[in-house]
């Protein structure tokens, strides 16, 4: 098989990673409704899923390199857009006369245009950062050190992403002494859960490796995000 066919090569195990990374995302919109407070810590309850498309993002950046992260990143962007499109559009239809759940389905799917907008930058920013990140810290690492090269692009990309939702969302609306604390919450916990699952994340990409037979360096690389299909 040529180089450039392997490289649009999509195998099943890929497709798989794509399909819980977009359910994940999916998944973490609705759930973020739901807001919650541990002591001081304000937080959504989209805290419990969205770490996972993080951890399928450093997955897929180790097994399979930037571009096929690329590739994820805006698989994920897009079902999630057509979601929410719908979603909205469902929210928008008035209900059946007998129906009296309406408030109810606007709460969770009638997202404001703002926070959608929100939603949409921040995930492409802060899924990218990771993968770059992760990207070159393989080259520089020369494939080794992956538990530091997990966390610390969790940190980036986490730290990208919170750093542009909540202003973006809630600014204004929240109180201007909260968002920090609430914006500092997130990516703590994100990065904690990160860590939790590090010992599952490093078998399942030595595992996937070996399945495989993929250990891509992004060496030469384009990091245009929009390059995903140049060959």
């Amino acid at each position: 098989m040529s180089n450039n066919k392997r490289k649009t090569k999509v195998t099943v195990l890929f497709m798989q990673f794509s399909i819980i990374f977009t359910v994940c995302l999916i998944a973490s919109n609705i759930l973020e409704t739901k807001q919650m407070m541990f002591g001081p810590l304000h937080l959504t309850g989209g805290l419990l899923i969205f770490p996972i498309s993080y951890i399928v993002n450093d997955v897929v950046c180790e097994v399979w390199g930037f571009r096929r992260a690329s590739v994820l990143i805006w698989t994920g962007f897009v079902t999630n857009f057509c979601f929410m499109a719908i979603a909205s559009l469902a929210d928008a239809i008035p209900g059946a006369p007998y129906w009296d759940n309406e408030a109810g389905f606007h709460a969770i799917f009638g997202l404001t245009p703002r926070i959608a907008l929100a939603s949409f930058i921040s995930f492409l920013a802060g899924s990218f950062v990771n993968a770059y990140v992760m990207s070159r810290m393989k080259i520089s690492d020369q494939g080794k050190r992956f538990p530091l090269r997990a966390i610390v692009s969790t940190i980036w990309g986490e730290g990208a992403d919170s750093l542009l939702f909540f202003p973006l969302a809630f600014y204004g609306v929240l109180p201007d002494d909260e968002l920090p604390l609430m914006m500092l919450s997130q990516l703590v916990l994100k990065t904690v859960y990160e860590v939790i699952v590090l010992p599952v994340t490093i078998r399942v990409v030595r595992w996937v490796k070996k399945y495989e037979g993929e250990d891509v360096y992004d060496h030469g690389v384009s990091y245009n995000i929009f390059a995903v299909f140049r060959k």
